[in-house]
């Protein structure tokens, strides 16, 4: 298993290479940058690669970007026989550039081309910088923290609802059951009645179509006419179709729904122009796949971490007892705020099992970093910077004995995150990009371990899972059944 999935990977790094020539011969590439004062990073290229490759060959992603980081430093550049430079930025010393840079000195530049023919040319990828920062402004708006308590009570229908199919026990694929709430909880809080009641199945089936057009030859080549990209762009014309009468509906109707839909609707640019159709479309489409996912896998990890950790289970549970007595009974928003040991757990989850393997930029201008050791690196224009938060989630001189699951270390008297520095923790990005729906991912996954803590006894009965690295987005491999008996019947 170990060796079909390192073979996976030694795939995925020749079709890089591939693209990065057919980019070359296209006449893609940047023009080098001038000389810095400081020395440049020490490159590992493609003959060292040849040289470490029988070890990197039986080493899951993790392993092998730690084998290159001892070895070569916090800082430094893969350039496999001079065809492109990607250089790693390792600890939070030397991410302050990458969070924190200008636009017009750091940004993504073509790396995420692959999201426009799944969201579309009108945002994100598709439009020009200073329109990009309006839309994000839009998402930022739309689930800044006073306005989440709106989302509550609809989060908990939902998830009373769809647990309350459950029996007085049984056996559950609970990977596959937060899934499908938390689907149905995007279609509720995000799109609003309309879909939820009305177009549900229709716009499930089409945005898992979408949904699954992310995939390792559609990063590299996202026009390329693949089966699972012609589902992706005829599903994507369809849900334009679907939510544009729901759209064109709220716009010539005097009442105002409480969704983000809504916000998206009635948010204007500067200029004063509204939102049209298909930017809405486009950018609820774009909430909808970086937030579902991500709260799934979050809920699926937590669950795993909580089900293994028998103190930490106790502990939340604890903690459940004590704030369901102090709300007689009833989870309220402030409720959640005091949560702080599931948070905890949920946050260590994501520590050990970020929703991304690592973060990537372009560097338009040169920028100087400062190692832990005080060593002065020059970062030259057009690298593509990289930022491993499955290594930088890891330093042991931040996180102690950090293979371990252990959620106390957040707490008031560890606070490790904090003393290890501003980044030190970025499984939710930082700075500039830091993640506009953090909140909101954390709200959904309290909302459903709250419920599920109060409501029923569950035990484990798959292995803990590993991590599937052959995934764009890393999840647990295989099902994770899990058994449960109802502590009380709900009312």
């Amino acid at each position: 298993m170990e060796m079909a999935s390192s073979a996976k990977w030694f795939a995925v790094a020749l079709v890089f290479i591939t693209v990065i020539l057919l980019r070359v011969i296209r006449g893609r590439r940047m023009a080098a940058a001038p000389a810095s004062e400081k020395p440049p990073p020490p490159v590992v290229n493609g003959f060292a690669l040849l040289g470490l490759l029988p070890r990197l060959l039986t080493m899951d992603l993790r392993t092998k970007i730690n084998c290159l980081h001892d070895k070569y430093g916090s800082v430094f550049t893969v350039s496999p026989f001079g065809l492109t430079n990607v250089t790693f930025l390792i600890g939070p010393e030397v991410q302050s550039h990458f969070f924190q840079g200008l636009e017009s000195e750091i940004n993504h530049g073509n790396l995420l081309e692959f999201l426009v023919p799944m969201f579309g040319q009108e945002i994100g990828q598709g439009v020009d910088a200073a329109t990009r920062t309006e839309q994000s402004r839009f998402y930022l708006d739309a689930l800044k923290q006073s306005k989440l308590r709106r989302h509550l009570d609809p989060m908990l229908q939902e998830v009373e609802s769809y647990f309350g199919k459950w029996g007085l026990e049984g056996v559950v694929d609970l990977k596959h059951e937060f899934e499908e709430l938390l689907m149905l909880i995007s279609s509720r809080c995000l799109l609003g009645k309309e879909v939820r009641e009305k177009m549900f199945d229709e716009f499930y089936k089409l945005f898992r179509d979408v949904e699954n057009g992310v995939n390792m030859i559609s990063v590299f080549f996202p026009y390329i006419p693949i089966p699972a990209n012609r589902r992706r762009d005829k599903a994507r014309l369809k849900l334009i179709e679907l939510l544009s009468g729901t759209v064109r509906s709220r716009k010539s109707s005097p009442s105002v729904e409480e969704d983000v839909l809504q916000r998206l609707i009635d948010s204007k640019y500067k200029d004063g122009r509204s939102t049209t159709e298909t930017e809405v479309t486009g950018m609820i489409i774009a909430l909808i796949f970086g937030g579902k996912h991500t709260s799934s896998l979050a809920s699926t990890w937590t669950g795993a971490c909580l089900l293994t950790h028998p103190k930490f289970l106790a502990a939340a549970s604890q903690e459940q007892k004590e704030i369901m007595m102090k709300y007689k009974d009833k989870i309220e928003y402030d409720a959640l705020l005091e949560m702080n040991t599931l948070h905890n757990c949920i946050k260590e989850a994501l520590r050990l099992n970020p929703p991304t393997t690592m973060l990537v930029r372009k560097a338009l201008k040169h920028f100087t970093v400062r190692t832990r050791q005080g060593q002065e690196y020059g970062i030259p224009k057009g690298h593509t910077l990289a930022s491993p938060i499955i290594q930088n989630n890891y330093l042991p001189y931040i996180y102690k004995d950090p293979e371990v699951y252990d959620p106390d270390r957040f707490g008031p008297v560890r606070q490790e995150d904090i003393v290890g520095g501003k980044f030190s923790y970025t499984s939710f990005g930082g700075g500039r990009h830091f993640c506009s729906g953090d909140a909101y991912a954390y709200m959904q996954v309290k909302v459903i371990w709250s419920h599920l803590l109060n409501n029923f006894d569950l035990k484990l009965l798959s292995p803990y899972p590993k991590t599937d690295w052959s995934k764009l987005i890393p999840e647990p491999q295989g099902n994770m059944m899990v058994s449960y008996k109802r502590r009380q019947l709900l009312g």
